[in-house]
This record gives C-alpha cells, sequence and structure tokens, in this order.
C-alpha cells in the first residue's frame, strides 16, 4: 500500500511541475495595463478557469492528500518500531541452587564448583 501511495504521489508531483511550466504567467498581460495595449483589468479578465487552472489544483488536492496518507503511515510504522524496541522479552529462569551445592552455570562450562566462603575456621 505504501508503495502504491509513493508512486501516485511522483507522479503527481511531476505533473504539478509540468502543469505549472505549461501555463501562461498572470503577469503576461501586466503591459496591456500601462497603456501598450486594451485591458479591462490589471491581472487579465474575470472569466472562468482554464483547464489547465483546474487539472492544476486537482493535482494539487491529490497531491496533499498522498502527503497526508505518507505521512500518516510513516508515524503509524514509528510507532510501532518503538514498541518492538522497548518490548522486554523475558528470560529463562534458572532453578535456584541447593544449599551447599553452589556450581558455575555459565553457559557452555563445565560444572565446576566454585570456592565455598570460610567462616574462619579451618
Amino acid at each position: 500500500m505504501e508503495l502504491i501511495l509513493f508512486v501516485i504521489h511522483l507522479v503527481v508531483c511531476v505533473s504539478i511541475l509540468a502543469l505549472v511550466l505549461l501555463q501562461q504567467g498572470k503577469g503576461a498581460d501586466m503591459g496591456a495595463a500601462f497603456g501598450s495595449g486594451a485591458s479591462n483589468t490589471v491581472f487579465g479578465s474575470p472569466g472562468s478557469a482554464s483547464f489547465l487552472l483546474k487539472l492544476t489544483g486537482f493535482a494539487a488536492l491529490v497531491f496533499f492528500a498522498t502527503s497526508i496518507m505518507l505521512g500518516y503511515d510513516a508515524a503509524k510504522m514509528s510507532r510501532q518500531k518503538a514498541a518492538l524496541e522497548n518490548t522486554i522479552l523475558p528470560q529463562p529462569v534458572a532453578p535456584a541452587p541447593v544449599s551447599g551445592d553452589v556450581t558455575n552455570k555459565t553457559p557452555g562450562a563445565l560444572d565446576i564448583p566454585l570456592p565455598q566462603p570460610s567462616n574462619g575456621t579451618s
């Protein structure tokens, strides 16, 4: 799901870039406002939006939606990863040695009796 969303996001990014570069800027008619031509307003006529402008708006909407979804997915994965890293697994518990039977219980070592503390008498 994340890969499909990421591919859609990249395609929309490239299409927004292409759509913006294809459109004529509003400043192109600026000279008409200052006497070089006949124009009704400074920034062009308030007619309906062109097809490219509508397509750019739709692409921007899809871009924002995929950005939010990818951010939500990344946060969810981060929480899951943090939960897995903070989990303390139960360790096997060795049986308690019988009194007087203290041995070295390191893994792979032989059962060698440890020296017993002396209580002052030999």
